[in-house]
């Protein structure tokens, strides 16, 4: 673990910044020390001087404050060899966050606690094509309150929450730029409506570079570069480079479905033509497929998996076209950005089986030599990535900032 130099003060008494600064830096390090320890292992006041460069007399007047705001808790007796016992300290159980997503066929919402845990977790299924903003927020409050209460009955409080939604965000904002699949353009959304009075508040993000954040979290160790994407109604693109998410210069980088992959093909909801949502979106396969997407998600889905394990032709050729124009777009970006390992995750997880082989196929036809089998692999997190990556995001800004909790 390789932590930031502790901030101290310079010659004569004299600091870098005010002594406020300097405590709020020195609190963020104390607590991203104790993040960094492993589960179930619990440091000592000395511990963390010892990690963090700080003097011990610093770091338990840093933990007084730590405690005081609740974010972490004292747990029994850490033997540390000679002399007496130091009292461990973990993160607080009892403090989490929710993670949100508002998406086009359904909203969720999940309480997760400070170490990443997941507490709650609630996915309600509803139509969201063309809804006004107003009605949609107002079921995710419902939905959040519903999930907050179920925690709040194992003593957890919600400290605040982050909300995924599939389209391009502004967050300082708490506006969506637009979200063609949600029909939304320039709307700004009442964040604080969702989860009132919580400390935090509510933090908007996009929703494939939520899923990369949670991704990279649990990702093999060394897995820094790849390209994540997102499979729902829309297709959505989150690239990570030298496990940072980039997002390029206005935020939007990685749409990946909005790249043309049959410049003679379908209108897109974008407002553009043969884009790689037209052919590989969730509601486009189905249609290929024969089966619809009239009664619900989870049933439709069903109703392919069940056409394509019973080796119906339109099934098979609908997921066999996705998979190519998949390639042809994963080849494109790869050619711009220089990273050929990719995650797959939404329904091309769920549809790997079949998806992988004509996937890699148009791979090597577009990209010879660029991609190897081992370098398209299936999400770690499954469809709760969005939630994670948006809940995880507000605890990172949380540890960097332990000060916002601070009366």
């Amino acid at each position: 673990m390789v932590m930031p130099a502790p901030v101290v003060a310079g010659p004569g008494g004299t600091t870098p910044g005010s002594v406020g600064d300097v405590r709020r830096s020195n609190l963020a390090l104390v607590l991203g020390a104790i993040a960094e320890f492993p589960f179930g292992v619990h440091p000592s006041r000395a511990q963390l001087a010892a990690v963090t460069g700080l003097t011990k007399a610093s770091v338990s007047s840093l933990v007084l404050d730590l405690l005081d705001a609740g974010i972490v808790r004292e747990i029994g007796l850490n033997p540390q060899g000679r002399g007496r016992p130091g009292v461990g300290l973990e993160l607080n159980p009892g403090r989490a966050v929710m993670g949100m997503e508002i998406n086009v066929d359904y909203i969720s919402a999940a309480v997760v606690d400070l170490s990443g845990a997941v507490l709650v977790r609630e996915v309600q299924e509803r139509d969201n094509r063309n809804s006004m903003d107003g009605p949609v927020m107002a079921a995710l409050a419902v939905l959040a309150a519903r999930v907050r209460s179920a925690a709040g009955e194992q003593g957890v409080e919600v400290l605040g929450g982050g909300l995924a939604v599939p389209g391009l965000v502004d967050p300082a904002a708490a506006r969506v730029v637009t979200a063609p699949n949600l029909g939304w353009a320039n709307v700004e959304l009442d964040l604080g409506a969702v989860l009132p009075e919580a400390p935090l508040g509510v933090a908007l993000f996009n929703e494939a570079n939520a899923a990369a954040l949670a991704e990279l979290r649990h990702r093999p160790e060394g897995a820094s570069d790849f390209l994540f994407v997102s499979g729902e109604v829309g297709v959505g693109g989150g690239l990570v480079i030298g496990s940072e998410l980039f997002t390029g210069p206005g935020g939007h980088a990685g749409e990946v479905g909005h790249i043309v992959v049959e410049p003679d093909g379908g209108r897109c909801s974008c407002g553009g033509t043969g884009c790689l949502e037209t052919v590989a979106g969730q509601d486009a396969i189905f249609d290929a497929a024969g089966i619809g997407s009239g009664s619900s998600r989870s049933a439709s889905m069903s109703a392919l998996l069940q056409a394509l394990d019973a080796g119906r032709p339109g099934a098979l050729a609908a997921v066999e076209r996705a998979a190519r124009c998949l390639g042809i777009a994963l080849a494109s970006t790869a050619r711009v950005v220089n990273i050929y390992s990719v995650v797959l995750g939404g329904h091309f997880a769920v549809l790997e089986p079949w998806l992988r082989g004509p996937l890699l196929d148009s791979l090597e036809k577009y990209a010879p030599g660029k991609y190897g089998s081992g370098q398209v692999s299936v999400s770690a997190v499954g469809e709760s990535g969005a939630l994670l990556g948006a809940a995880g995001s507000v605890i990172r800004s949380l540890v960097e900032a332990p000060h916002r909790l601070q009366a």
